[in-house]
């Protein structure tokens, strides 16, 4: 008979916090704290510990700038932090001021977009990059899947960075 102390260490465990530090947009927390676990749980993923830091412009600009020494504001910044044990650790910062932004332009809804930064900083943190032409369009079709896996519209499409 194993040990309970041996089963529980593989016990599937995801935490996910939610911090908000923006005024900008209303968002349910219980639903994205439900969004994150449902993305994990369709991508077979149940050790994970993850925190979402919601902010405006100038917080995510601060640590665009203290992190990867680039000013300004970007949509959303990914920090592994997967040195603690198996599964996934991570902090993900999204910029709710960006998304408001980037909605209106899309024509879809703000909430969706802030959804949207978050799938994409889990793909992030799961090991998927999107540094070339070749690995944004297979992070780009993720996305959509993991949109999808949680109930949400694919996103519109987006211009490509050079």
């Amino acid at each position: 008979m194993k040990s309970t102390r041996a089963a529980s260490a593989r016990a599937p465990t995801v935490s996910v916090g939610i911090s908000n530090r923006q005024r900008s947009l209303e968002f349910d927390r219980a639903w994205l704290r439900r969004m994150v676990r449902m993305a994990l749980g369709a991508a077979g993923i149940d050790r994970a510990e993850i925190c979402v830091l919601v902010l405006d412009d100038a917080g995510i600009a601060e640590l665009h700038e203290r992190w990867l020494d680039i000013p300004g504001p970007t949509d959303v910044l990914t920090f592994d932090l997967a040195g603690r044990g198996d599964g996934l650790h991570g902090d993900i910062a999204v910029s709710a001021e960006t998304a408001r932004r980037a909605a209106r332009e899309l024509g879809w809804a703000p909430r969706h977009e802030l959804a949207y930064y978050v799938i994409h900083g889990l793909l992030h943190l799961a090991g998927c990059d999107d540094r070339d032409p070749a690995s944004r369009r297979r992070m780009r079709a993720r996305e959509r899947e993991w949109m999808a896996a949680v109930g949400l519209p694919a996103p519109p499409r987006r211009r490509s960075r050079p």
